[in-house]
């Protein structure tokens, strides 16, 4: 198997939430070199020097200094996001009810909500420890499976294969145990795996993630299904490209949003200040001109990475004929007439020339003109800083589902590429 797919299904492994997503990139940030820094403290840095900042325990930027001056290089960008679709537990709900402990739930982004439905779940997420020296943040993660939601029988409810509609208050109660006893047996879980003693769980933020580790399918191993490859499997692309870039000409920069899939407007999200006061704090690094920073900014390009669809042989209906890309035929940019996506003929040009000099092929997408299309983080930073920027992704099935399933080579292919983006 192929270093870089054993590394990605690893990281999708480690990620069961998105403040473990946060935590594996900076494990392999640090491992590579890069050294943290403070928002709160004035930036120190050198050329070729390799820093990151996180904000908030999530959303992290990461950049390489380059060798020309960024008045007049400007940054090279790509840009990705931690978080999926999944389910959060209310944990002040935890009740038992005749011995069955049950919990609540609440829709986090845009699940394909059946996919949850008789499945193996774990739990992870951070929880918030009192200690006699004060208040630390761990993160925790069940190495088994110790949830289910599941299904009635088909004979208590005959619409089930009818295009039945899951009552998300009353119907999507995880059940944690059939044999529960005290106040808060989830609590009780918890501290087990801690090590400590459940009063001291002050808070904490949990959610369900699928049990079942990433997996090659297919013949000829040629698929891998996951969960979380929207949008995990770009950000181990982007991440995976930057730690090897060495003494570039232009900044090289990694962003790594949290909460696209609930709209961005958030500090850690796309829609905040962390791009640009960062990016701005590099500029005053070597320049005290604000016109310099805007200058930089002119000079600068955005890559805005997220999966797309891979064209669906059950479904091909839901397609645009002439651009339905195929699993591990490359990349794929995304086009919007109404700027859904932030891809315009120039930056489209650019990615293709990009795509040639690193000898990988690319596809296109556009949505049916009778059919809506999603959106990424791309519209929105571009149109924030002003940036020229192109939407791409690779191509996936089931995208939101708790299993998606991609190909391969489409990942190595895009690590390659963004290889030669970051020289």
């Amino acid at each position: 198997m192929n270093d870089r797919i054993t590394d990605l299904l690893a990281f999708l492994d480690s990620s069961s939430s998105r403040f473990h997503a946060g935590d594996q990139i900076i494990t392999r940030l640090v491992e590579a070199g890069f050294a943290a820094l403070d928002e709160r403290s004035p930036f120190k840095l050198k050329k070729g020097g390799k820093y990151f900042i996180q904000r908030q325990g999530t959303a992290i930027l990461a950049f390489v200094i380059g060798s020309q001056p960024l008045v007049k290089a400007g940054f090279n960008l790509a840009a990705s996001h931690l978080d999926s679709p999944s389910l959060k537990l209310k944990t002040g709900t935890v009740k038992v009810d005749k011995g069955v402990v049950k919990c609540g739930v609440e829709v986090y982004g845009s699940p394909i909500i059946s996919t949850w439905i008789d499945r193996e779940l774990s739990v992870s997420g951070k929880v918030i420890l009192k200690t006699p020296k004060g208040y630390k943040t761990e993160l925790v993660a069940s190495k088994e499976p110790v949830a289910i939601i599941p299904n009635t029988a088909i004979h208590l409810n005959r619409k089930l294969n009818e295009g039945f509609e899951y009552n998300k208050q009353t119907q999507l109660q995880a059940i944690l145990s059939v044999k529960g006893e005290g106040d808060n047996p989830l609590y009780t879980y918890l501290a087990k795996i801690l090590k400590i003693n459940a009063t001291q769980i002050a808070e904490c933020e949990l959610y369900l993630h699928d049990a079942k580790p990433a997996t090659l399918i297919g013949l000829e191993k040629e698929m891998l299904a996951a969960q979380g490859l929207d949008n995990l499997a770009m950000t181990h692309a982007i991440l995976s490209a930057l730690i090897t870039a060495d003494m570039p000409k232009q900044t090289a920069v990694g962003i790594f949003y949290d909460h696209e899939e609930i709209g961005s407007t958030t500090p850690q999200g796309a829609d905040s200040s962390l791009l640009g006061e960062i990016l701005e704090r590099l500029c005053l690094s070597q320049s005290p001109s604000r016109e310099d920073f805007y200058l930089a900014l002119r000079h600068s390009f955005l890559i805005s990475a997220d999966m797309a669809h891979a064209w669906h042989p059950s479904y091909a209906d839901k397609y645009e004929p002439d651009y339905s890309p195929l699993m591990n035929q490359g990349p794929v940019i995304k086009v919007n007439a109404n700027h859904r996506y932030a891809s315009v003929a120039e930056s489209i040009l650019r990615f293709r020339q990009l795509c040639e000099s690193a000898k990988v092929p690319c596809q296109k997408f556009l949505v049916r003109s009778d059919m809506p299309c999603g959106s990424t983080v791309g519209p929105i930073v571009a149109a924030a800083l002003g940036l020229e920027a192109v939407d791409i992704g690779n191509p996936i099935w089931a995208m939101h589902s708790i299993r998606e399933t991609g190909g391969t080579q489409d990942h190595l292919y895009l690590i390659k590429a963004l290889q030669e983006y970051y020289k």
